[in-house]
């Protein structure tokens, strides 16, 4: 079983990366993409090597965002894509059965993602946040109701997990629109006390609807 959240890393440097992917994972983290924009092919690699050692050890899932040939690389427990990043079909002719998460914006991405065979999607932005560059249209509430009822009318089941400027108080409501789990980043990144935060989230997440 998937985790219900996953840490989506941050920071400008492979230091930076590193400190805050180690900091998620001593709070509890049990899933890890490492998204490491604007950094050198080597940087990312030596990173990645890092990381999934870390995660080793701590016995966490390991995604990282977009590399497909450095995921089959180093072994990595999967990638994720974005839209406009390698197609499904060809990054599954590269890493076989590894996991495989695509964003989603739309119904309609959705409905592409479930064909191609994603592991699961990433469904964003709930709200504007400053972590992606070029944002795609706000979802809010309402636009994860209408999609999932889509969903289940079409009886489709596979993981969403709702990204894009979460906050704690957001998650319970999230979550009755019945999604899978939250993908969070900044609010964890730069909170000051990880641990019991990561413990909240994973009571709002895993508590029965």
């Amino acid at each position: 079983m998937f985790s219900k959240l996953q840490y989506i890393s941050q920071g400008t440097t492979s230091k930076e990366q590193y400190k805050n992917i180690q900091q998620s994972l001593d709070a509890g983290c049990q899933w890890v993409q490492l998204r490491f924009k604007n950094a050198s092919y080597k940087d990312i690699i030596t990173l990645s090597e890092q990381v999934k050692k870390l995660c080793e050890d701590y016995a966490t899932t390991f995604i990282i965002n977009d590399h497909v040939l450095i995921a089959k690389e180093i072994d990595a427990d999967g990638i994720h894509l974005g839209l406009q990043d390698m197609s499904i079909t060809e990054a599954k002719k590269v890493v076989g059965n590894m996991i495989i998460g695509g964003t989603a914006n739309t119904l309609t991405d959705v409905l592409q993602r479930s064909k191609e065979g994603c592991s699961y999607i990433g469904l964003g932005p709930f709200r504007f946040t400053t972590t992606k560059e070029k944002l795609s249209p706000i979802l809010g509430l309402e636009g994860y109701k209408s999609i999932m009822n889509e969903l289940s009318i079409l009886q489709i089941k596979i993981p969403i997990y709702a990204i894009g400027g979460i906050v704690l108080e957001d998650v319970a409501d999230i979550r009755q629109t019945g999604v899978y789990g939250v993908a969070a980043s900044g609010i964890i990144t730069h909170h000051s006390m990880k641990k019991t935060l990561i413990q909240q989230l994973n009571t709002l997440l895993y508590e029965t609807i």
